[in-house]
């Protein structure tokens, strides 16, 4: 393992060859044995400043989830520091992306009863947010009757630019931002470094909305009327509307987020007092790192131990199978589903066709009005299908409806593209990667964004129909649509990409058209042409879904405060649904065929359920080293992720036993035959102290599952008790679907609670 790590430390900085010249700075994360500070130093940034031979200019020390500091150095210094016998591991500060109303009540969630009413509406319990800042003046976030702020509370309301200390309130208890990495990354802010302040405030307001978005998602006040231009219009609250807000401003407008400030955020953030995490950021390229060069994962760790909730999004690079992202076991991971409100729009074609799509168009109508057709990528030229910048021959456009392919650039920006060159309107035709998948904005001209299917046959009508010619109409917002929920064709996808016998994502909740607070620094496109102020956008991503689940986890630390984040994470996936509101299974948007656990994980979030969920699938920080000591991390690069020296056990644990609410098991395609695996788990009684549960199997097709014993039965003196799970199955005759895997359940039964867990059984080639 020491070999390991070398190797690790020496792949990640590039040493200069004899009389080459210096590259730029670089910033660097480095991850230092904090035991090793001698007692002369007051502090850990006294000693980081002295003991290296070389001069190091550093950006952050990490004091809470993590031990280290980030410095930008050169390649060279930063191997000279390498050499310094306390540090353990360095990496690349690396940038990352943001994932990028009536969703309360399609959680379950109601006034009178529930857990709303149980939990006093999340009142005192802190939300800390790792996002693009906030815009405070929101009705969203007025403290009107709330109590003074908690005494826990160690955090500051940093100012800024046009951010004072009365932009914090009793609501937002405190904001910070982080712009260190980001100034000192090679290409981003101002030419020289520096914060951009013709697009930016370098300080927690927000120029870019999604923070606001995610923010007002969680936690937002209620009893007010919201809409988006006349769209969504109804009663604006948040899932928590009485929990306090922190901010922690980490990504900045049109250039991301930097790991260095991603980690000082969440070191501020645990030493703050915070009690839920919500981070709504990714890696930008859909490849997920090992933990331990993880800062996300990293920090993550650092706030579970300390027992803060973490929810982070799964990632928009679905429907493609492992595009599932924030994959750490300690993190919960929330796809997106839809909800049972759209925005209708329609494309009608001079042959009376009409055909359905959705809008978010609230500028003037086309009035009926029928307009030539033009699709540009019948001339085979890539970018003028997707209606790039400077594609379109306005001789060929000009007066027309244009279709513009959905793809590489954004969505509103192709129809100011069109509107550039002539057009008059643009139907945005999903391709097949996004098959069905909708989504609404808030286009700048008459848009319809249509489906593959759709998109097609226009495409081919006209190609029959040179001079066919549509028109299209907005229909406002509708109420029940059916089927809701379905996994958002966006929303990423299992399996696990780095360890398979953790089922992720953990579970879906609502991230498709929500509407919530919005930025009055930009229109609600986001485009700089977009001058429209709107006080509530609405938004698709799992960057939605997540703070959905970060209010939830406020509720149920309200309720339930002695509850660790694993058992707040086991209440929502053993209760979450699998049905829609035809009671039908959920399906796929993407496919329209039945959705699996590699699209939801447990389920679609449920908090009605999640408040009283019978049993628990607890864990602790040892669970979370033996199960790091499993994917055989050593010593040293396990302290990486948890600060405190391990040692793992002499007989190596295994990673399927890790005490998750799901289970995935792997077979080896080289096994023709029979084989079995057991699996081992602990379950804790949360509620009535004299239960009995039965267990129920739902056995994948082809697949044979046994559970020792079949039967629970808990007392006021026995609360917690274990059972084992045996999966056999026959090589020769197993038949995976689709997806490589078959799907099944398990669950606990005492006549109140279903305590469910997924069953993934797949086959996977040797190494």
């Amino acid at each position: 393992m020491a070999s390991l790590l070398i190797l690790i430390l020496f792949t990640i900085i590039p040493f200069l060859l004899p009389g080459s010249a210096e590259p730029a700075l670089k910033t660097y994360i480095f991850r230092v044995d904090s035991f090793s500070k001698p007692a002369v130093f007051p502090s850990h940034y006294h000693w980081y400043s002295s003991e290296f031979t070389e001069p190091v200019n550093i950006l952050h020390v990490y004091d809470n989830v993590f031990h280290g500091f980030s410095a930008s150095l050169t390649p060279s210094q930063a191997a000279s520091v390498l050499q310094h016998p306390s540090i353990l591991a360095t990496f690349e500060d690396h940038r990352r992306q943001l994932h990028t109303t009536r969703s309360p009540q399609f959680l379950g969630l109601r006034n009178q009863k529930g857990l709303w009413s149980e939990s006093d509406y999340g009142s005192d319990v802190i939300v800390g947010v790792l996002d693009t800042g906030i815009w405070p003046e929101r009705r969203s976030f007025s403290d009107l009757n709330l109590g003074p702020v908690p005494t826990r509370w160690k955090g500051v309301c940093e100012t800024g630019d046009k951010f004072t200390a009365q932009n914090c309130n009793r609501k937002i208890i405190g904001a910070r931002f982080f712009s260190k990495g980001h100034e000192a990354a090679p290409g981003f802010g101002t030419i020289g470094g520096g914060i951009n302040d013709t697009v930016e405030f370098k300080s927690p307001r927000d120029a870019d909305g999604h923070g606001t978005h995610t923010a007002s998602t969680a936690a937002g006040r209620h009893a007010f009327r919201a809409s988006m231009s006349g769209y969504a219009s109804g009663i604006a609250k948040g899932v928590a509307p009485k929990a306090r807000l922190a901010v922690y401003k980490v990504c900045w407008k049109d250039s991301g987020c930097f790991d260095s400030d991603i980690l000082a955020a969440f070191d501020a953030a645990v030493s703050d007092g915070v009690d839920v995490i919500s981070i709504s950021i990714g890696g930008g390229d859909g490849i997920s790192s090992p933990y331990y060069l993880d800062p996300i994962a990293i920090g993550a760790y650092g706030a579970v131990s300390r027992g803060v909730f973490v929810s982070s999004s799964a990632g928009n690079d679905g429907p493609n199978g492992m595009s599932v992202t924030n994959l750490a076991p300690w993190l919960t991971s929330v796809g997106a589903g839809t909800i049972d409100r759209n925005f209708p729009a329609e494309v009608i074609l001079s042959d009376g066709r009409k055909l359905s799509g959705v809008s978010l168009y609230a500028g003037k109508p086309l009035n009926g009005k029928m307009y030539p057709i033009v699709y540009p990528g019948k001339s085979g030229l890539l970018s003028a299908s997707l209606c790039m910048e400077n594609s379109l021959d306005p001789h060929l456009v000009r007066g027309k409806i244009v279709i513009c392919d959905r793809g590489s650039n954004p969505r509103v920006a192709k129809g100011m593209v069109v509107h550039k060159a002539g057009g008059v309107g643009m139907i945005l035709a999903n391709g097949a990667s996004n098959g069905e998948g909708l989504v609404g904005d808030a286009h700048l001209i008459p848009t319809c964004a249509v489906g593959a299917d759709e998109g097609d046959a226009i495409k081919s009508y006209i190609a029959k129909n040179p001079k066919a010619s549509a028109t299209i109409n907005f229909n406002g917002t509708v109420i029940g649509v059916k089927p809701a929920p379905v996994v958002a064709s966006f929303s990423g996808r299992g399996p696990n990409g780095l360890n398979p016998e953790i089922l992720k994502p953990d579970l879906i909740a609502p991230g498709v058209n929500i509407l919530a607070a919005w930025t009055d620094a930009v229109g609600p496109t986001g485009l700089d042409l977009d001058n429209r102020k709107a006080e509530f956008n609405i938004l698709s991503g799992t960057s939605m879904a997540c703070p959905h689940v970060s209010g939830a986890a406020a509720l149920l630390k309200s309720s339930h405060p002695d509850w660790s984040p694993a058992a707040i994470r086991s209440a929502m996936m053993t209760t979450a649904n699998l049905v829609d509101n035809r009671l039908h299974p959920m399906t796929d948007e993407a496919t329209g065929k039945p959705a699996t656990p590699y699209d939801y994980g447990a389920g679609h979030l449920n908090l009605d359920l999640a408040l009283d969920p019978g049993l628990v699938y607890d864990l602790a920080n040892e669970d979370y080293v033996s199960f790091l000591c499993a994917i055989e991390y050593g010593p040293k690069t396990i302290q990486v992720i948890t600060k405190s020296a391990v040692s793992c056990p002499m007989r190596k644990p295994l990673p399927e036993n890790l005490n998750y609410p799901s289970i995935a098991a792997l077979f080896s395609t080289a096994s023709r035959g029979v084989s079995s695996k057991t699996f081992f788990r602990t379950v804790t009684n949360v509620g009535d102290a004299n239960a009995v549960y039965r267990v129920k199997i739902e056995a994948p097709k082809g697949v044979t599952v046994s559970v020792k014993p079949v039967k629970l039965v808990f007392t006021e003196k026995v609360r917690k008790l274990s059972y084992y799970v045996t999966i056999t199955v026959d090589g020769k005759n197993l038949v995976l679907n689709d997806s490589g895997a078959v799907f099944g359940s398990l669950s606990w039964v005492d006549g109140k609670h279903v305590v469910r867990s997924p069953i993934v059984v797949t086959q996977m080639s040797p190494l």
